[in-house]
């Protein structure tokens, strides 16, 4: 798939949906779904910057995931723990700076001492932005910008500033995906999604490959983005 014949976008962004489900139907665990979810989302990652993106943000575990039943929930977060400190040193060496957007208060410390040191030693990289969003209600981020202007005794808001105030200062979201043919955005990264593409593959997550992606691609260039006038000019 030749790059320049298609749109890239700047911002993408995915719900990893469907990790469950693709095991259930392979007679497997549930947790054998997300160990093959998180496998997928370090390669497709590195296929999403290798075409042109600059920004990933995906959603990994939403404040009401904790609703889960608790051995899927415990699973989920010795996985986020052991692929956080296996995968520090290859988003290191691939140039890729990773960031987590949610709230850190309710998770256990040994997970937030793997994002803390994945998040330290990939600050200075410089080839694209993945944006893990652990423990993150879209909702949730807008009630925590506000008290934090609150705070600031901030005048004046303005869009941009408003912005600088969420968990993480990105620019907005040009295509979202969700897999597994959901068609819903979950309350993810509401106020980022103003004037996202959306695109509903029906596949589960860990069957979202590079082909299933270049869809995705070819899906977005043909999207005529008028951001609310007539017209693209």
């Amino acid at each position: 798939m030749d790059k320049q014949i298609l749109k890239i976008p700047n911002h993408v962004a995915i719900i990893l949906d469907g990790n469950g489900r693709w095991a259930k139907d392979k007679g497997k665990k549930r947790t054998e779904g997300h160990k093959e979810g998180y496998k997928n989302l370090k390669k497709i990652s590195k296929y999403i910057f290798s075409k042109g993106t600059k920004v990933l943000s995906v959603f990994a575990f939403s404040t009401e995931n904790f609703k889960r039943p608790h051995e899927e929930v415990d699973y989920l977060m010795n996985l986020f723990i052991q692929g956080f400190n296996n995968d520090t040193g290859y988003f290191q060496k691939e140039n890729v700076k990773v960031v987590f957007s949610g709230k850190k208060d309710n998770l256990r410390k040994d997970v937030v001492d793997a994002m803390d040191n994945m998040t330290e030693t990939t600050k200075n990289n410089t080839k694209g932005v993945l944006n893990i969003c652990l423990n993150y209600g879209g909702r949730c981020e807008i009630v925590d910008a506000v008290n934090k202007i609150i705070e600031n005794n901030e005048n004046n808001i303005t869009e941009d500033i408003f912005q600088k105030y969420l968990y993480q200062d990105l620019e907005d979201i040009d295509l979202m995906i969700r897999t597994s043919g959901e068609l819903r955005i979950s309350n993810f990264m509401l106020w980022q999604l103003s004037y996202a593409e959306l695109y509903f593959p029906n596949c589960y997550f860990p069957d979202f490959n590079e082909y299933e992606y270049d869809k995705a691609l070819i899906e977005y260039t043909k999207r005529d983005r008028r951001f609310g006038s007539l017209n693209n000019e």
